[in-house]
């Protein structure tokens, strides 16, 4: 298994699908914005609708700080649809079914899941912190604090 990515280093590329049909690029974003990439195991099950849940209700504050919020799991584009229309997720679900971007990330569990680690990659595209461990409770809350202190 690939090494998790650690803070200074470069954010590894992705182009990725999101529902409804979205194609979402790294090097799309950086240079205009911060991004928060947050690698969650799976759609709908109780720790991960959680972790959506709360960057959900505080969406609004991550924008106003100039920041895009994107999950990523190996969940089919399907399931994420599925997911983020039941607990209205406004932001995209990204799905690496081919588990690319989750092994480049060093994240991909034992089990071929993404491991919960979230990513603060600056707009110079490296990253700026790693959260690991995640407490899907406070996790919203602790990103939106180092987006404050990165400026």
């Amino acid at each position: 298994m690939t090494e998790k990515i650690g803070v200074g280093q470069p954010a590894p590329e992705f182009d990725l699908m999101a529902p409804p049909g979205r194609k979402v690029k790294l090097s799309n974003l950086v240079g205009d914005r911060t991004v928060v990439l947050f690698f969650y195991p799976q759609d709908d099950t109780p720790g991960c609708t959680k972790e959506a849940q709360g960057f959900r209700d505080r969406i609004q504050e991550f924008r106003e700080l100039g920041a895009e919020v994107l999950g990523v799991s190996v969940d089919t584009l399907q399931s994420h649809e599925e997911f983020a229309k039941k607990h209205s997720i406004p932001f995209p679900l990204l799905s690496d079914s081919y588990k690319l971007v989750s092994g480049n990330y060093g994240v991909l569990s034992p089990k071929g899941q993404a491991e919960r680690v979230t990513y603060l990659i600056g707009k110079d595209g490296k990253v700026k912190k790693v959260f690991d461990p995640v407490n899907e409770e406070t996790h919203a809350e602790e990103v939106l604090q180092a987006l404050k202190e990165l400026g």
